[in-house]
Protein backbone atom coordinates (compact mmCIF):
# COMPACT_ATOMS: atom_id res chain seq x y z
CA UNK A 1 0.00 0.00 0.00
CA UNK A 2 0.96 4.08 -1.05
CA UNK A 3 2.44 5.38 2.23
CA UNK A 4 3.05 4.28 5.93
CA UNK A 5 2.63 0.59 6.69
CA UNK A 6 -0.64 -0.22 8.35
CA UNK A 7 -1.48 -3.43 11.06
CA UNK A 8 -4.09 -4.94 12.65
CA UNK A 9 -3.12 -5.31 16.28
CA UNK A 10 -6.82 -5.74 17.76
CA UNK A 11 -9.89 -7.84 17.31
CA UNK A 12 -13.44 -8.01 18.59
CA UNK A 13 -16.84 -9.40 17.50
CA UNK A 14 -20.38 -9.88 18.70
CA UNK A 15 -22.91 -11.95 15.99
CA UNK A 16 -24.65 -15.14 15.36
CA UNK A 17 -21.72 -17.26 16.04
CA UNK A 18 -20.02 -15.86 18.80
CA UNK A 19 -20.00 -12.68 21.27
CA UNK A 20 -16.48 -12.44 21.55
CA UNK A 21 -13.68 -12.95 18.91
CA UNK A 22 -12.25 -16.91 20.08
CA UNK A 23 -16.03 -17.65 20.35
CA UNK A 24 -16.86 -16.77 17.28
CA UNK A 25 -13.74 -17.97 15.63
CA UNK A 26 -14.17 -21.59 16.95
CA UNK A 27 -17.84 -21.81 15.87
CA UNK A 28 -17.38 -20.74 12.19
CA UNK A 29 -14.07 -23.15 12.48
CA UNK A 30 -16.21 -26.00 13.26
CA UNK A 31 -19.23 -25.15 10.58
CA UNK A 32 -21.26 -24.65 13.66
CA UNK A 33 -24.40 -22.08 12.16
CA UNK A 34 -25.99 -19.30 14.17
CA UNK A 35 -29.33 -19.16 12.22
CA UNK A 36 -32.68 -20.25 13.75
CA UNK A 37 -35.96 -18.80 13.63
CA UNK A 38 -37.46 -15.86 15.01
CA UNK A 39 -38.45 -16.45 18.92
CA UNK A 40 -41.42 -13.99 18.62
CA UNK A 41 -42.43 -14.77 15.14
CA UNK A 42 -46.03 -13.60 13.76
CA UNK A 43 -46.05 -13.72 10.08
CA UNK A 44 -45.85 -9.63 9.99
CA UNK A 45 -43.36 -9.52 7.78
CA UNK A 46 -44.30 -12.04 5.44
CA UNK A 47 -42.91 -15.84 4.70
CA UNK A 48 -39.07 -15.91 6.28
CA UNK A 49 -38.90 -15.76 10.10
CA UNK A 50 -35.14 -17.46 9.75
CA UNK A 51 -32.14 -14.84 11.06
CA UNK A 52 -29.24 -14.58 12.58
CA UNK A 53 -29.51 -13.16 16.20
CA UNK A 54 -27.03 -12.37 18.69
CA UNK A 55 -27.99 -14.26 21.36
CA UNK A 56 -27.23 -14.04 25.42
CA UNK A 57 -26.09 -10.18 24.80
CA UNK A 58 -27.32 -7.94 27.25
CA UNK A 59 -27.05 -4.44 27.49
CA UNK A 60 -28.83 -3.37 30.52
CA UNK A 61 -26.07 -5.69 32.38
CA UNK A 62 -23.22 -4.31 30.24
CA UNK A 63 -24.21 -0.21 29.74
CA UNK A 64 -26.79 0.59 32.75
CA UNK A 65 -30.14 0.69 32.25
CA UNK A 66 -30.01 4.56 31.66
CA UNK A 67 -27.42 3.76 28.82
CA UNK A 68 -28.54 1.19 27.36
CA UNK A 69 -31.64 3.28 26.47
CA UNK A 70 -29.85 6.63 25.21
CA UNK A 71 -28.76 3.40 22.50
CA UNK A 72 -30.45 2.29 19.26
CA UNK A 73 -29.35 -1.33 19.21
CA UNK A 74 -27.45 -1.19 17.02
CA UNK A 75 -25.07 1.35 18.70
CA UNK A 76 -24.70 -1.36 21.23
CA UNK A 77 -23.53 -3.70 19.42
CA UNK A 78 -20.76 -1.37 17.28
CA UNK A 79 -19.42 0.02 21.46
CA UNK A 80 -19.58 -4.05 22.40
CA UNK A 81 -17.21 -4.88 19.60
CA UNK A 82 -15.25 -1.46 20.05
CA UNK A 83 -14.85 -2.48 23.40
CA UNK A 84 -13.33 -5.76 22.88
CA UNK A 85 -11.11 -4.61 20.01
CA UNK A 86 -9.36 -1.75 22.03
CA UNK A 87 -8.91 -4.23 25.08
CA UNK A 88 -7.40 -6.76 22.81
CA UNK A 89 -4.88 -4.40 21.55
CA UNK A 90 -3.08 -2.63 24.88
CA UNK A 91 -3.98 0.33 23.48
CA UNK A 92 -3.55 3.21 26.20
CA UNK A 93 -5.39 6.10 25.91
CA UNK A 94 -3.88 9.21 27.50
CA UNK A 95 -4.31 12.95 27.05
CA UNK A 96 -0.81 12.94 24.57
CA UNK A 97 -2.32 10.35 21.86
CA UNK A 98 -5.51 11.08 22.41
CA UNK A 99 -5.77 12.85 18.99
CA UNK A 100 -3.58 10.79 17.09
CA UNK A 101 -6.49 7.91 17.56
CA UNK A 102 -9.97 8.16 15.51
CA UNK A 103 -12.80 6.05 15.12
CA UNK A 104 -14.66 4.91 11.62
CA UNK A 105 -17.23 2.33 12.17
CA UNK A 106 -20.24 2.57 9.47
CA UNK A 107 -23.79 0.27 8.95
CA UNK A 108 -26.05 -0.01 6.35
CA UNK A 109 -29.08 0.78 7.70
CA UNK A 110 -28.30 2.42 10.82
CA UNK A 111 -30.78 2.90 13.94
CA UNK A 112 -33.54 0.71 12.37
CA UNK A 113 -34.79 0.06 15.66
CA UNK A 114 -35.53 3.54 16.87
CA UNK A 115 -36.55 4.63 13.89
CA UNK A 116 -39.46 2.45 13.37
CA UNK A 117 -40.33 3.35 17.21
CA UNK A 118 -40.32 6.98 16.86
CA UNK A 119 -41.90 6.94 13.51
CA UNK A 120 -45.03 4.57 14.60
CA UNK A 121 -45.17 6.53 18.44
CA UNK A 122 -45.33 9.90 16.09
CA UNK A 123 -48.18 8.52 13.81
CA UNK A 124 -50.26 6.88 16.53
CA UNK A 125 -49.97 9.20 19.86
CA UNK A 126 -48.27 12.94 18.04
CA UNK A 127 -45.31 14.66 18.73
CA UNK A 128 -44.83 14.02 22.01
CA UNK A 129 -44.34 10.78 22.09
CA UNK A 130 -40.85 11.48 19.92
CA UNK A 131 -38.20 11.34 22.41
CA UNK A 132 -35.59 14.23 23.60
CA UNK A 133 -33.26 11.90 22.88
CA UNK A 134 -34.54 10.61 19.69
CA UNK A 135 -31.81 11.94 17.42
CA UNK A 136 -28.75 10.66 18.87
CA UNK A 137 -30.25 7.38 18.93
CA UNK A 138 -31.52 7.73 15.47
CA UNK A 139 -28.26 9.26 13.47
CA UNK A 140 -26.43 6.85 11.58
CA UNK A 141 -23.16 8.15 12.81
CA UNK A 142 -23.97 7.53 16.40
CA UNK A 143 -22.23 4.42 16.26
CA UNK A 144 -18.58 5.96 15.50
CA UNK A 145 -19.73 8.73 17.74
CA UNK A 146 -20.49 7.19 20.74
CA UNK A 147 -17.33 4.70 20.57
CA UNK A 148 -15.21 8.14 20.51
CA UNK A 149 -16.92 9.69 23.30
CA UNK A 150 -16.64 6.26 25.16
CA UNK A 151 -13.20 5.98 24.87
CA UNK A 152 -12.06 10.04 24.35
CA UNK A 153 -11.10 8.87 21.11
CA UNK A 154 -10.49 12.43 19.84
CA UNK A 155 -8.82 12.02 15.85
CA UNK A 156 -10.88 11.41 13.28
CA UNK A 157 -14.69 10.58 13.98
CA UNK A 158 -17.30 8.89 11.22
CA UNK A 159 -18.88 6.77 9.38
CA UNK A 160 -19.05 5.18 6.17
CA UNK A 161 -22.41 3.66 4.48
CA UNK A 162 -22.17 1.65 1.27
CA UNK A 163 -24.46 -1.02 2.00
CA UNK A 164 -23.23 -4.61 2.34
CA UNK A 165 -19.79 -2.91 1.20
CA UNK A 166 -19.76 -0.43 3.99
CA UNK A 167 -17.23 -2.82 6.73
CA UNK A 168 -14.93 -3.06 3.72
CA UNK A 169 -14.80 0.61 3.03
CA UNK A 170 -15.05 1.61 6.44
CA UNK A 171 -11.61 -0.91 7.25
CA UNK A 172 -9.98 0.35 3.80
CA UNK A 173 -11.01 4.38 4.46
CA UNK A 174 -9.31 4.13 8.02
CA UNK A 175 -6.11 2.42 6.87
CA UNK A 176 -5.94 5.31 4.30
CA UNK A 177 -5.75 8.35 7.07
CA UNK A 178 -3.23 6.11 8.73
CA UNK A 179 -1.05 5.82 5.51
CA UNK A 180 -1.55 9.58 4.94
CA UNK A 181 -0.81 10.41 8.33
CA UNK A 182 -3.66 11.74 9.55
CA UNK A 183 -3.94 9.24 12.58
CA UNK A 184 -1.98 6.46 13.74
CA UNK A 185 -4.46 4.27 14.91
CA UNK A 186 -7.58 3.99 13.66
CA UNK A 187 -10.74 1.72 15.30
CA UNK A 188 -12.74 0.03 12.10
CA UNK A 189 -15.68 -1.91 11.15
CA UNK A 190 -19.06 -1.62 11.25
CA UNK A 191 -22.05 -2.52 12.86
CA UNK A 192 -25.45 -3.68 11.45
CA UNK A 193 -29.37 -4.09 13.88
CA UNK A 194 -31.83 -5.00 10.98
CA UNK A 195 -34.15 -7.83 12.42
CA UNK A 196 -37.43 -5.47 12.82
CA UNK A 197 -40.23 -5.88 11.20
CA UNK A 198 -39.99 -3.35 8.31
CA UNK A 199 -36.64 -4.55 7.48
CA UNK A 200 -37.41 -8.12 7.50
CA UNK A 201 -40.34 -7.34 5.27
CA UNK A 202 -39.38 -5.19 2.71
CA UNK A 203 -36.32 -8.11 2.25
CA UNK A 204 -39.40 -10.50 2.31
CA UNK A 205 -40.80 -8.53 -0.77
CA UNK A 206 -38.29 -8.41 -2.80
CA UNK A 207 -37.82 -12.07 -2.49
CA UNK A 208 -33.49 -11.28 -1.28
CA UNK A 209 -34.41 -13.76 1.81
CA UNK A 210 -34.58 -17.21 1.49
CA UNK A 211 -37.90 -19.25 1.63
CA UNK A 212 -36.47 -22.42 3.09
CA UNK A 213 -38.43 -24.41 5.38
CA UNK A 214 -36.45 -26.76 6.96
CA UNK A 215 -34.08 -26.82 9.57
CA UNK A 216 -33.30 -22.90 9.88
CA UNK A 217 -29.38 -24.24 10.17
CA UNK A 218 -29.23 -25.37 6.60
CA UNK A 219 -31.05 -21.80 4.88
CA UNK A 220 -28.05 -20.22 4.13
CA UNK A 221 -26.48 -21.98 1.34
CA UNK A 222 -23.72 -19.95 -0.66
CA UNK A 223 -22.46 -21.84 -4.05
CA UNK A 224 -25.65 -24.23 -3.16
CA UNK A 225 -26.98 -25.01 -6.44
CA UNK A 226 -30.45 -25.27 -3.90
CA UNK A 227 -29.62 -21.70 -2.84
CA UNK A 228 -32.76 -19.22 -2.74
CA UNK A 229 -32.03 -16.13 -0.77
CA UNK A 230 -29.65 -14.60 2.15
CA UNK A 231 -30.40 -14.86 5.59
CA UNK A 232 -30.46 -11.52 7.45
CA UNK A 233 -28.30 -10.98 10.37
CA UNK A 234 -27.29 -8.58 13.08
CA UNK A 235 -23.73 -8.05 14.64
CA UNK A 236 -20.82 -6.05 14.82
CA UNK A 237 -17.02 -6.18 14.45
CA UNK A 238 -14.13 -3.62 14.51
CA UNK A 239 -10.36 -3.87 14.35
CA UNK A 240 -7.88 -1.77 15.89
CA UNK A 241 -5.70 -0.73 12.89
CA UNK A 242 -2.17 0.80 13.37
CA UNK A 243 0.85 2.64 11.87
CA UNK A 244 3.53 -0.14 12.00
CA UNK A 245 6.11 2.33 13.22
CA UNK A 246 3.57 2.96 16.01
CA UNK A 247 2.32 -0.33 17.31
CA UNK A 248 6.22 -0.93 17.11
CA UNK A 249 7.13 1.49 19.34
CA UNK A 250 4.92 0.48 21.66
CA UNK A 251 5.66 -3.57 21.60
CA UNK A 252 1.84 -3.99 20.46
CA UNK A 253 1.41 -7.77 19.05
CA UNK A 254 0.68 -7.58 15.62
CA UNK A 255 -1.85 -9.99 14.37
CA UNK A 256 -1.62 -8.99 10.30
CA UNK A 257 -0.66 -6.27 7.84
CA UNK A 258 -3.27 -4.51 5.55
CA UNK A 259 -2.03 -4.55 2.06
CA UNK A 260 -4.88 -4.70 -0.31
CA UNK A 261 -8.27 -2.46 -0.64
CA UNK A 262 -9.57 -2.19 -4.10
CA UNK A 263 -12.83 -0.57 -4.68
CA UNK A 264 -14.96 0.13 -7.82
CA UNK A 265 -18.94 0.82 -8.47
CA UNK A 266 -20.79 -1.53 -11.86
CA UNK A 267 -23.16 1.49 -12.21
CA UNK A 268 -25.36 -0.90 -13.31
CA UNK A 269 -28.03 -1.71 -11.33
CA UNK A 270 -29.35 -0.69 -7.50
CA UNK A 271 -29.70 -4.05 -6.34
CA UNK A 272 -28.71 -6.72 -9.11
CA UNK A 273 -24.48 -6.86 -9.36
CA UNK A 274 -23.47 -7.13 -13.17
CA UNK A 275 -24.22 -10.76 -14.59
CA UNK A 276 -20.13 -10.24 -16.49
CA UNK A 277 -18.80 -9.58 -12.61
CA UNK A 278 -16.80 -6.82 -14.78
CA UNK A 279 -16.73 -4.28 -11.94
CA UNK A 280 -15.61 -7.33 -8.39
CA UNK A 281 -13.14 -8.59 -10.83
CA UNK A 282 -11.93 -4.55 -11.47
CA UNK A 283 -11.62 -4.58 -7.78
CA UNK A 284 -9.72 -7.50 -6.91
CA UNK A 285 -7.34 -6.36 -9.67
CA UNK A 286 -6.82 -3.31 -7.79
CA UNK A 287 -6.54 -4.85 -4.41
CA UNK A 288 -3.83 -7.52 -6.18
CA UNK A 289 -1.46 -4.57 -7.17
CA UNK A 290 -2.23 -2.55 -4.01
CA UNK A 291 -0.52 -5.63 -2.28
CA UNK A 292 1.84 -5.95 -4.73
CA UNK A 293 0.60 -9.44 -5.29
CA UNK A 294 -0.64 -12.07 -8.05
CA UNK A 295 -2.72 -14.17 -8.14
CA UNK A 296 -1.20 -16.65 -7.21
CA UNK A 297 -0.02 -15.50 -3.75
CA UNK A 298 -3.00 -15.45 -2.78
CA UNK A 299 -3.63 -18.54 -0.19
CA UNK A 300 -7.23 -17.86 0.29
CA UNK A 301 -10.40 -15.73 -0.24
CA UNK A 302 -13.20 -15.23 2.47
CA UNK A 303 -16.15 -14.74 -0.43
CA UNK A 304 -19.31 -12.55 -0.15
CA UNK A 305 -20.92 -15.72 -0.76
CA UNK A 306 -24.45 -14.69 -0.20
CA UNK A 307 -26.60 -17.27 -1.01
CA UNK A 308 -28.27 -15.55 -3.32
CA UNK A 309 -28.69 -16.72 -7.15
CA UNK A 310 -27.39 -13.80 -8.71
CA UNK A 311 -24.54 -12.84 -6.47
CA UNK A 312 -22.68 -16.34 -5.75
CA UNK A 313 -22.38 -16.92 -9.84
CA UNK A 314 -21.21 -13.00 -10.69
CA UNK A 315 -18.94 -13.77 -8.13
CA UNK A 316 -17.78 -17.31 -9.45
CA UNK A 317 -17.38 -15.27 -12.30
CA UNK A 318 -15.45 -12.17 -10.92
CA UNK A 319 -13.08 -14.72 -9.57
CA UNK A 320 -12.37 -16.08 -12.82
CA UNK A 321 -11.82 -13.09 -14.79
CA UNK A 322 -9.94 -11.36 -12.09
CA UNK A 323 -7.62 -14.39 -11.16
CA UNK A 324 -7.60 -16.67 -14.40
CA UNK A 325 -6.88 -20.50 -14.14
CA UNK A 326 -5.44 -19.68 -10.80
CA UNK A 327 -9.38 -19.20 -9.56
CA UNK A 328 -9.53 -22.93 -9.77
CA UNK A 329 -6.35 -23.76 -7.12
CA UNK A 330 -7.24 -21.28 -4.40
CA UNK A 331 -9.38 -22.37 -1.43
CA UNK A 332 -12.61 -20.16 -0.94
CA UNK A 333 -15.07 -20.05 1.40
CA UNK A 334 -18.40 -17.95 2.33
CA UNK A 335 -18.81 -18.02 6.57
CA UNK A 336 -21.88 -16.16 6.00
CA UNK A 337 -23.08 -19.80 5.65
CA UNK A 338 -22.79 -20.27 9.57
CA UNK A 339 -23.44 -16.55 10.30
CA UNK A 340 -26.15 -15.41 7.65
CA UNK A 341 -25.61 -12.06 6.11
CA UNK A 342 -24.79 -9.14 8.22
CA UNK A 343 -25.28 -6.67 5.65
CA UNK A 344 -23.13 -3.52 6.40
CA UNK A 345 -21.79 -5.29 9.39
CA UNK A 346 -20.86 -8.46 6.94
CA UNK A 347 -17.14 -7.50 5.56
CA UNK A 348 -15.97 -6.27 9.32
CA UNK A 349 -17.14 -9.78 10.55
CA UNK A 350 -15.79 -11.32 7.49
CA UNK A 351 -12.14 -9.42 7.89
CA UNK A 352 -11.64 -10.61 11.43
CA UNK A 353 -12.59 -14.26 10.41
CA UNK A 354 -9.96 -13.56 7.48
CA UNK A 355 -7.32 -11.93 10.35
CA UNK A 356 -7.58 -15.30 12.29
CA UNK A 357 -7.24 -17.43 9.10
CA UNK A 358 -3.55 -16.06 8.50
CA UNK A 359 -2.98 -16.37 12.46
CA UNK A 360 -4.16 -20.47 12.67
CA UNK A 361 -3.76 -21.68 8.94
CA UNK A 362 -6.97 -22.89 9.24
CA UNK A 363 -9.93 -22.14 6.15
CA UNK A 364 -13.50 -22.30 7.64
CA UNK A 365 -15.84 -24.42 5.41
CA UNK A 366 -19.04 -23.14 3.67
CA UNK A 367 -21.80 -25.15 5.05
CA UNK A 368 -24.77 -26.50 3.60
CA UNK A 369 -23.13 -27.43 0.44
CA UNK A 370 -24.42 -30.30 -0.63
CA UNK A 371 -25.50 -29.85 -4.29
CA UNK A 372 -22.98 -28.10 -6.25
CA UNK A 373 -23.72 -25.42 -8.77
CA UNK A 374 -22.11 -26.14 -11.94
CA UNK A 375 -22.43 -22.10 -12.71
CA UNK A 376 -20.48 -22.07 -9.20
CA UNK A 377 -17.55 -24.58 -10.04
CA UNK A 378 -14.58 -23.65 -7.90
CA UNK A 379 -13.10 -25.28 -4.65
CA UNK A 380 -15.77 -23.50 -1.89
CA UNK A 381 -14.19 -25.60 1.34
CA UNK A 382 -17.99 -27.37 1.53
CA UNK A 383 -19.25 -28.46 4.85
CA UNK A 384 -15.80 -29.04 6.52
CA UNK A 385 -12.91 -26.55 7.34
CA UNK A 386 -9.16 -26.99 6.58
CA UNK A 387 -5.67 -26.91 8.06
CA UNK A 388 -4.29 -24.48 5.17
CA UNK A 389 -0.60 -22.60 5.24
CA UNK A 390 -2.06 -19.38 4.34
CA UNK A 391 0.23 -16.06 4.22
CA UNK A 392 -2.30 -13.75 2.44
CA UNK A 393 -5.99 -13.50 2.59
CA UNK A 394 -8.67 -11.60 0.08
CA UNK A 395 -12.38 -10.92 1.55
CA UNK A 396 -14.63 -9.61 -0.97
CA UNK A 397 -18.04 -7.41 0.02
CA UNK A 398 -20.61 -6.26 -2.78
CA UNK A 399 -23.64 -3.83 -2.11
CA UNK A 400 -26.57 -2.91 -3.06
CA UNK A 401 -26.05 0.48 -5.25
CA UNK A 402 -23.39 -1.49 -7.17
CA UNK A 403 -20.06 -1.48 -4.55
CA UNK A 404 -17.75 -3.24 -4.97
CA UNK A 405 -14.68 -4.10 -2.11
CA UNK A 406 -11.98 -5.98 -1.75
CA UNK A 407 -9.27 -6.58 1.00
CA UNK A 408 -5.90 -8.23 1.16
CA UNK A 409 -4.62 -8.93 4.91
CA UNK A 410 -1.04 -10.47 4.60
CA UNK A 411 0.86 -12.11 7.23
CA UNK A 412 2.97 -9.77 9.49
CA UNK A 413 7.00 -10.53 8.41
CA UNK A 414 8.32 -7.55 10.49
Amino acid sequence: MIGKRVVITGLGIICPVGNVVEEAWRNVCTGKSGIHRLADADGKSGTNEIVGSVLGFDPVAKFGSKEARRMDRVTQLGLTAADEALKDSGLSITDDNTYDIGCLVGSGLGAMEALEEYILGYHTKGYKSVSAIAMPRMLIDSIAGRISLEFKLRGPNFNISSACATGNNSIGEAASLIQLGRANVMLAGASEAPLTGTVLAAFNNMKALSGYTGDPEKASRPFDLQRDGFVCAEGAAVLVLENHDHALARGARIYAELTGYGHTSDAYHVTAPREDGEGAARAVKLALHEAGLTPTDIDYINAHGTSTPLNDKSETISLKKALGETAYTIPISSTKSETGHLLGAAGAVEAVFSVLAIRDNFIPPTINLEHPDPDCDLDYTPNLGRAHAIDHVMSNSFGFGGHNTVLIFSRYNG
